[in-house]
C-alpha cells in the first residue's frame, strides 16, 4: 500500500483506509448494537408483566388483610415499603434512561447509540465520580441497604441476591486492575449497554420483589428463570427452531460502524470477500408465509465516492405452527362458587383479545382484555369453550372443566363475636346478630333476616331481624349471671342475592357475665 510513487489523492486514501482499519478494531459491530437494543425491548416487555403481575399480587394481599387483618397486616406494610423503595428506585433509573434517548433522533435507532460521551461526561470527571454519578451510586445504596433493613431476619437468601444483584464495591478486570464498580460498568461503554443494563436493573429490583411478596404468603418460591447479567451477546441465525433441529448462531464481541469501509476483513485466518459484509438497516414487513424455515435475499446498495457498493443481504427465519391451546384460569382459586361473581381470564396464546370468544352457563364478558365473570347455575361442574381466530381466519378451539362448589355454611355472631362469647345481659339486648363466612376467598356482605333465643327456664323466643325484640328482650332479664343463651336457627341471606339461598348458620352461645 505504501511501495512506489504515489499521488498526493492517493496517499490520502490509503491513509484513511489505515485509519478505517484501526477504527474498525476497536469498535463494536452494528449487529451487537441491535442486539442490545433488541434485548433491552424484550426485558422491558418482561418488566411491563412483572409490574403487573406484582401489582396483582399487592392486591391479593390487601383482600387478605380485609379477611384477616391481625394476620396479614405485618406483611401488607413490609410489603408496601418494598413497593415504595423498588418504585422510587424504578422511577430514577427510568429517568436516567430518558435523559439518555433525548440525545438521540430515534430511541429505537440502536445502531447510532454507540457513543459513550453521555454517561462519561455526565457521571466521570477524571479519576473523579461527579455528583451525578454519586447519585446513581446513592440511589443503588438506598435500595439495597432499605429492602434488607425491611426484611431485617427473613429471607437470608433473598438478602444474598440483593447484596450480590446491587453491590457496588470495586471489581477487578480481566488484567487484575481493580477498578471502582462505576466506572468498570459504566465508562467507556456504548450508550445502548448502558441503557440495558439499567433495564437490567430494572428487571432484578421487579424480580426481587416479586420474589418478596411471594415468600410472605406462600413461602420461598424457587425462581425457574430469571434475568441474569450477560458479558457476551448471542445472536441466533434465526427466529425460532424447531423441535429436532441445533441450535446454530454466534458470539459476538465486536462492533462494525455502516459509515466505515473496511481493506479487508480476516475471520479465523481466513480473509473474507466484500460481499459478505453487510452495513446499514431497513425495516422489513410482509407475510411470514408457511410453517417452515423462510429465507431473506437482496442487497444494500449506497455510494461511495464515484461508485455504487452493493452489499447482499442473506438470512433465514422460521414461521411457527399456529397456536391450538387457550390459556384459561379463574383468577382466585382453582373452583367457581355458586351464588357469587367469579372473575376468570380467558386468552389464547398467539390471538388478540377481540378474536377470542367464550361460552358457557353463566358465563359473560366483564370488564378488560380477557376478563369475564362466571355466575354457576346447578350441577357439580362447568365447561367452558374456548374459540379463537387466527389472521388467516382459521378458527382453534379449547375447552376446560371447572367444579362447581356452593357458599361453605357461616358463622353466627353477636355483637361481632362468634362461637362462645360472654357478654353483660344489657349488652346482648341491644346487640346485633350476624353472620359472618371464615376463610372464604369472597367478600359477600350477608344480613340476618331472623333467628331464634333461648334462655335456660324460658322457653324459646323467634325474632325477625337481626335485633332483640321485645319478648326476647323480657326474657334475657330473667337470665341470671352464669346462664348460657343459645341464639340458633339463625337464617341469613347475601344482600343483593335473595334468590340464593344460604345454609342454616351456625348457633352463637353467649354467657351472662351480670
Amino acid at each position: 500500500m505504501a511501495g512506489g510513487k504515489l499521488s498526493a489523492r492517493q496517499k490520502m486514501i490509503n491513509l484513511m483506509y489505515l485509519v478505517f482499519i484501526a477504527m474498525l478494531a476497536l469498535n463494536m459491530s452494528k449487529e451487537v448494537l441491535s442486539a442490545f437494543g433488541l434485548m433491552n425491548e424484550r426485558i422491558e416487555d418482561s418488566n411491563v408483566s412483572a409490574a403487573v403481575r406484582n401489582s396483582a399480587f399487592m392486591q391479593g394481599l390487601a383482600e387478605k388483610v380485609e379477611e384477616q387483618p391481625a394476620k396479614y397486616a405485618p406483611l401488607k406494610a413490609k410489603a408496601d415499603q418494598i413497593d415504595v423503595l423498588s418504585t422510587q428506585f424504578n422511577t430514577y433509573l427510568e429517568s436516567v434512561k430518558t435523559d439518555m434517548k433525548k440525545t438521540v433522533d430515534d430511541p429505537k435507532d440502536y445502531e447510532v447509540m454507540d457513543k459513550t460521551n453521555f454517561l462519561d461526561e455526565k457521571w466521570f470527571n477524571g479519576d473523579k465520580v461527579t455528583k451525578d454519578g454519586q447519585k446513581f451510586l446513592d440511589e443503588i445504596s438506598k435500595y439495597r441497604d432499605g429492602v434488607i433493613k425491611v426484611l431485617g431476619d427473613d429471607n437470608k437468601d433473598i438478602q444474598a441476591d440483593i447484596v450480590k444483584k446491587f453491590s457496588t464495591n470495586p471489581v477487578k478486570d480481566s488484567e487484575g486492575v481493580t477498578k471502582p464498580w462505576i466506572n468498570y460498568h459504566f465508562e467507556g461503554f456504548p450508550m445502548v449497554a448502558s441503557l440495558t443494563k439499567m433495564t437490567q436493573m430494572q428487571a432484578d429490583v421487579k424480580t426481587i420483589e416479586s420474589e418478596v411478596l411471594s415468600s410472605m404468603l406462600a413461602g420461598r418460591l424457587k425462581v425457574e428463570a430469571s434475568l441474569t447479567n450477560f458479558e457476551a451477546i448471542v445472536v441466533p441465525d434465526k427466529t425460532a427452531f424447531f423441535n429436532g433441529e441445533n441450535f446454530t448462531g454466534k458470539i459476538i464481541l465486536g462492533r462494525k460502524d455502516k459509515t466505515l469501509s473496511a481493506d479487508k476483513v480476516i475471520i479465523n485466518g481466513r480473509e473474507l470477500a466484500a460481499e459478505d459484509m453487510q452495513a446499514g438497516q431497513t425495516i422489513l414487513n410482509f407475510p411470514a408465509g408457511a410453517v417452515g424455515e423462510r429465507e431473506i435475499k437482496g442487497e444494500f446498495q449506497f455510494k461511495e465516492g464515484d461508485s455504487i457498493v452493493k452489499i447482499p443481504v442473506q438470512s433465514s427465519y422460521a414461521v411457527v405452527p399456529k397456536p391450538n391451546s387457550a390459556t384459561i384460569s379463574a383468577d382466585k382459586m382453582n373452583v367457581v362458587y355458586r351464588g357469587v361473581t367469579n372473575p376468570m381470564t380467558i386468552s389464547f396464546a398467539g390471538v388478540s383479545d377481540n378474536n377470542v370468544s367464550a361460552s358457557a352457563p353463566g358465563l359473560s364478558k366483564g370488564s378488560g382484555t380477557g376478563k369475564y365473570n362466571m355466575n354457576p347455575g346447578a350441577g357439580r361442574e362447568v365447561v367452558i369453550n374456548v374459540t379463537g381466530t387466527l389472521p388467516d381466519g382459521t378458527k382453534v378451539s379449547d375447552r376446560a372443566t371447572f367444579r362447581i362448589k356452593d357458599i361453605p355454611k357461616p358463622t353466627g355472631t353477636i355483637a361481632g363475636q362468634q362461637d362462645n362469647v360472654s357478654l353483660p345481659r344489657n349488652n346482648v339486648e341491644i346487640a346485633t346478630v350476624g353472620a359472618v363466612l371464615n376463610d372464604f376467598d369472597f367478600e359477600l356482605p350477608i344480613g340476618v333476616t331472623s333467628f331464634k333465643i333461648k334462655v335456660p327456664g324460658q322457653p324459646s323466643v323467634s325474632v325477625n331481624g337481626n335485633k332483640m325484640n321485645d319478648q326476647a328482650k323480657n326474657a334475657l332479664r330473667k337470665a341470671s349471671r352464669g346462664d348460657g343463651v343459645q341464639i340458633f336457627d339463625i337464617k341469613a341471606q347475601i344482600i343483593g342475592n335473595s334468590a340464593y339461598k344460604l345454609p342454616t348458620v351456625s348457633p352463637v352461645f353467649v354467657e351472662i357475665t351480670n
